[in-house]
C-alpha cells in the first residue's frame, strides 16, 4: 500500500454522504460500544486533550460538528462549563442517541451548508467526522465561514502511523476490525470504509495544507498515540 501523506489529492467517491449516512445510522445503537471496544478506551483519551485544548481558547460558542453520539461535545462541556455548545450532525439516528445522553442542543445539518450565520462561533471542532465528508475543502470553507475572525478549528482524525507499527496497524485496521465489528454491529461494510477511509485522509503536511487554503492559520498537526489519531489546530484568518 502507498503512503497516504504521498497522496493529498485523494478525495472520497462522489455520491458518499447518503452511503455514509446509512452506515452510521444502522450502527447507531453500537457506536459508542464499538468506538470504545476497537480503539482500545484511547478515543476517551483522544476526546480529553481536544477539549483541553479547546479550554485554553476560552471560547463562548462552540460548534461541534460530525458531533455523533456526542462525546466530545459532552467533554467540551465539561472542560468549558461556561461556553454554549452546539453538536450538529446530519445523522439523526446517531444525533437521537446524544440526546438521551443529556445534550439539548443539537441540529441536523450538512456539514457542506450549514444553517448558521457567518461569524457565529469562537471554536469548531470536528472529531472523525471530516474524513466522511463528501468534499474536504468546501468543509472546511463552511467551518471558517460560521468562525468568526481569529476563532479556532480543532480537528481530530485518524491517520497512519509510521514504520514498524503501520503495517501491524493496518493488519489489525483492515483484517481485524471488519470482522469483529461485523460480529459486533451486523454491518462489517461500515468498518470496511472506515479502513478504506482512513488510507486516503490526509494527513500531516498534508491536511495542515488543506487546512490553509480554507482560509486559516497558525496550522498546526500534533500526533497521538504514535501516530494512530492526528490532531490538528488552526487560527480562523
Amino acid at each position: 500500500m502507498t503512503d497516504i501523506a504521498a497522496k493529498p489529492s485523494a478525495k472520497p467517491e462522489p455520491g458518499k454522504g447518503p452511503v455514509v449516512q446509512r452506515l452510521f445510522g444502522a450502527i447507531a445503537q453500537r457506536y459508542d460500544l464499538a468506538n470504545h471496544l476497537f480503539s482500545g478506551g484511547l478515543d476517551f483519551v483522544w476526546r480529553r486533550r481536544a477539549a483541553k485544548v479547546v479550554r485554553a481558547w476560552a471560547p463562548k460558542r462552540v460548534l461541534d460538528m460530525a458531533t455523533g453520539s456526542g462525546d466530545l461535545a459532552l467533554a467540551i462541556t465539561k472542560k468549558c462549563p461556561d461556553a454554549a455548545v452546539v453538536g450538529a450532525d446530519f445523522c439523526q439516528p446517531i444525533l437521537d442517541i446524544a440526546r438521551r445522553k443529556g445534550l439539548t442542543n443539537l441540529v441536523q445539518a450538512d456539514a457542506l451548508n450549514l444553517p448558521f450565520l457567518n461569524g457565529e462561533f469562537d471554536v469548531l471542532t470536528v472529531a472523525f467526522g471530516l474524513r466522511n465528508m463528501e468534499n474536504w475543502e468546501r468543509a472546511l470553507s463552511e467551518f471558517a465561514r460560521v468562525l468568526r475572525p481569529g476563532g479556532h478549528l480543532l480537528v481530530l482524525d485518524f491517520s497512519v502511523p509510521r514504520a514498524p507499527l503501520r503495517w501491524l496497524y493496518r493488519i489489525y485496521l483492515h483484517r481485524i476490525v471488519p470482522r469483529l465489528a461485523g460480529l459486533l454491529t451486523g454491518e462489517k461494510c461500515a468498518y470496511e470504509y472506515l479502513g478504506a477511509s482512513i488510507e486516503e485522509f490526509p494527513q500531516g503536511d498534508a491536511m495542515n495544507r488543506l487546512i490553509a487554503v480554507a482560509g486559516f492559520d497558525e496550522t498546526r498537526c500534533q500526533p497521538l498515540s504514535a501516530g494512530i489519531v492526528s490532531l490538528y489546530t488552526a487560527r480562523r484568518i
